[in-house]
């Protein structure tokens, strides 16, 4: 086994992503596996409170999730934080269509989130609460998921 070098390791493009018919919206988007930075982002976004009053907030969660992980074809945020509203009041279907591939590429699942809420009063740690590995295909593709 050959170890990586750190530069290996930053020059990788490790961030998958898939493209997602959206018949609702008239096309497809591109929907990229989070950064580091964008998991703990999309992680604290879910947590209301400090200490013992810290609780697990789902409200628009889909429309955060879909606003982190869609993408241009440089792989830039089409959405920002500030229109997660925006998101948020287009079609359930068309969100959640959208939310499952970000789910699947990002590893994320039910119990994810159940892992937040039963963690939301411990005290928080300095690193992602997560321990799935980022996917390393930098392959795209197109999928059709049901209605």
């Amino acid at each position: 086994m050959t170890l990586l070098t750190k530069s290996a390791i930053l020059a990788a493009n490790d961030l998958k992503t898939q493209d997602v018919e959206v018949p609702e919206w008239g096309g497809a988007v591109r929907v990229r596996a989070f950064t580091g930075r964008e998991r703990d982002a999309f992680e604290a976004s879910m947590v209301r409170g400090d200490g013992k009053d810290r609780k697990v907030d789902l409200t628009n969660m889909r429309a955060r999730l879909v606003a982190l992980s869609v993408v241009d074809e440089a792989g830039q945020r089409v959405f920002t934080d500030d229109e997660v509203d925006l998101l948020g009041a287009k079609s359930g279907a068309a969100l959640d269509r959208v939310f499952a591939a970000a789910q699947e590429l990002n590893g994320l699942s039910g119990a994810d989130v159940e892992a937040l809420t039963k963690n939301s009063s411990a005290a928080p740690s300095g690193g992602s609460t997560s321990d799935l590995p980022l996917p390393s295909d930098t392959s795209t593709q197109t999928i059709s998921l049901p209605n």
